[in-house]
């Protein structure tokens, strides 16, 4: 199975790189875990509404066919490390690869939203898009782990 961050933003600070590519090799060959970083629409002389709309088309271009859309908005269901590892888990008995989409500044277009297959929060409390792509990859390294049996998490 392979696991996609498809996120809205290029430029992230150094530390944020730093702990993507950490988390990100941790985990197993047969999980393949990637970043895809897109260009943000520039804002000047654009509504909210016509930038979204043209992030929301490079995400669906960078989308592979059949794959299962995970949408993290701050409306999306909560979780815990166990709820995350069963949904990992059926991810990967579906035998489909897995898309998890953040926005730009100003989210999701709506459409793209209500495209998902399911659509999670990472947190109540308000995020930079950097910690969001570290937490998530923290996160998902943490539910594999749980699967996996690895000592990594502990209860």
């Amino acid at each position: 199975m392979r696991l996609t961050l498809l996120a809205i933003g290029q430029r992230q600070p150094a530390w944020a790189e730093q702990a993507w590519a950490e988390y990100s090799r941790r985990f197993p060959p047969e999980w393949r875990f990637e970043l895809k970083a897109l260009k943000a629409e520039p804002r000047a002389g654009r509504t909210v509404a016509q930038c979204l709309a043209a992030e929301a088309q490079r995400l669906e271009q960078a989308l592979g066919r059949g794959w299962i859309r995970v949408v993290l908005d701050e409306q999306g269901s909560r979780t815990t490390t166990a709820g995350l590892a069963a949904r990992l888990e059926a991810w990967r008995a579906q035998g489909r690869d897995v898309a998890l989409l953040i926005g730009g500044p100003d989210g999701l277009d709506e459409r793209l939203k209500h495209s998902a297959d399911e659509t999670l929060r990472l947190s109540d409390l308000t995020l930079p898009h950097a910690l969001a792509r570290v937490l998530l990859a923290e996160a998902l390294y943490r539910a594999w782990a749980v699967n996996a049996g690895h000592p990594y998490h502990r209860e």
